[in-house]
């Protein structure tokens, strides 16, 4: 009789198995234990992209070549309009199907990302969720229902253990905004936000695109009330009657929402500037606690996500240009706020295109096939 331990590779015990050489069949047996820990291992997902056709969907697109998630098909579904549009995705060509309510039928996904108008969203997200599917909706349809996880994996990753089938990512602006705020919150407690936003034309998708690419060519504007072309427009989103707009009510509820603090007192101005990619922000916060500024900066120069560009005596500072095309949050221009107590000022840059909605939405995605695989979503499941 041998003993035998098995160590599986990353130095994983796979078990103490015992076995005499006489029985022919213990070979077999252990191969195929080794052989089932491998596709456990190496398990892949069928993906879906709802929306592919559009300029988030496309960026998906993009973000999954990039990350090379570990998928088996993906899938491309886009309105009766886009249907039939062929896209090249990872070395192949994808025929784009319609999006319907059987269109999920039959093909085992696993993972649908939606980029899609929010009633859309509403129609077809509890679809796919039915069928089991976990939906990452990019939309606002979902972000404030009490029942669906808001997610930034840098901030609240733990909150995709909870979810019921759907996934809310957060509003563009709102993602960049958390990111460096989390480790800030948790050292010196947040006590008020002031949120001003100098938001990229992309954001009104490709609209909004062209109609600064129509005032460049001095062409009327079709998406926005006014050109857009050298001017700036305080206005991003329907007017609400409180006087705010939604897209800057959004900044106030899901900031709350994604760091667990309904106390929070938070204002903002949105407005919509002549560049094509990545929103800026002028974040002001007012803390509980004192801070010492040099320990403010080490905090966030370690914060997940984050990329500090603070060298103001050499001209260095987060522009849109620098932080279009990637993932990072980019943060400089840090000062104390004089006018009060303990209070600070950060200057905030991000791709609004890829952090602030297709490479988030990605990132819960990745965290999502982390907790399965880790087995920490069926642990908590268990104990709910």
């Amino acid at each position: 009789m041998i003993s035998a331990v098995f160590i599986y590779p990353e130095g994983a015990e796979l078990s103490a198995l015992l076995f005499a050489y006489p029985d022919k069949e213990a070979p077999l047996r252990i191969r195929t234990i080794f052989q089932k820990q491998e596709e456990t291992a190496l398990k892949k997902y069928n993906i879906a992209i709802v929306g592919a056709t559009g300029m988030v969907g496309r960026k998906f697109l993009q973000v999954l070549e990039e990350r090379q998630l570990p998928a088996e098909n993906f899938y491309l579904f886009a309105s009766a309009r886009s249907a039939g549009k062929k896209l090249p995705f990872m070395g192949r060509e994808y025929v784009v199907e319609e999006l319907t309510e059987t269109c999920f039928d039959g093909k085992n996904i696993d993972i649908a990302l939606f980029s899609t108008g929010a009633g859309v969203s509403k129609q077809f997200s509890p679809i796919a969720a039915d069928k089991g599917i976990v939906v990452i909706d990019n939309s606002s349809a979902w972000r404030m229902d009490k029942t669906v996880p808001l997610v930034v994996p840098e901030v609240n990753p733990e909150d995709i253990l909870w979810h019921n089938g759907i996934i809310a990512n957060p509003n563009c602006s709102t993602i960049q905004a958390v990111v460096p705020l989390k480790p800030l919150h948790d050292r010196y407690r947040i006590r008020r936000i002031v949120y001003s936003t100098y938001q990229a034309v992309s954001g009104a998708g490709m609209q909004g695109y062209s109609d600064l690419e129509r005032g460049i060519r001095g062409e009327a504007p079709q998406k926005f009330p006014h050109p857009i072309f050298g001017n700036c427009l305080p206005h991003i989103d329907v007017f609400l009657e409180n006087g705010y707009t939604k897209e800057e009510m959004k900044m106030v509820n899901e900031t709350r929402k994604i760091l667990g603090d309904q106390s929070l007192r938070i204002t903002a101005t949105t407005v919509r500037v002549p560049v094509f990619y990545s929103h800026s922000e002028s974040i002001n916060v007012e803390f509980e606690k004192e801070f010492d500024l040099s320990e403010l900066r080490q905090i966030l120069s370690r914060a997940e996500g984050v990329v500090l560009v603070d060298d103001p005596a050499d001209n260095r500072y987060p522009m849109p240009i620098y932080a279009e095309d990637k993932d990072e949050v980019f943060v400089g221009r840090i000062r104390r706020d004089e006018s009060v107590e303990s209070g600070v000022n950060l200057w905030v840059v991000a791709d609004n295109i890829r952090k602030g909605a297709a490479t988030n939405t990605v990132q819960i995605a990745q965290r999502l096939i982390q907790y399965w695989e880790n087995g920490e979503l069926k642990r908590r499941r268990q104990q709910a």
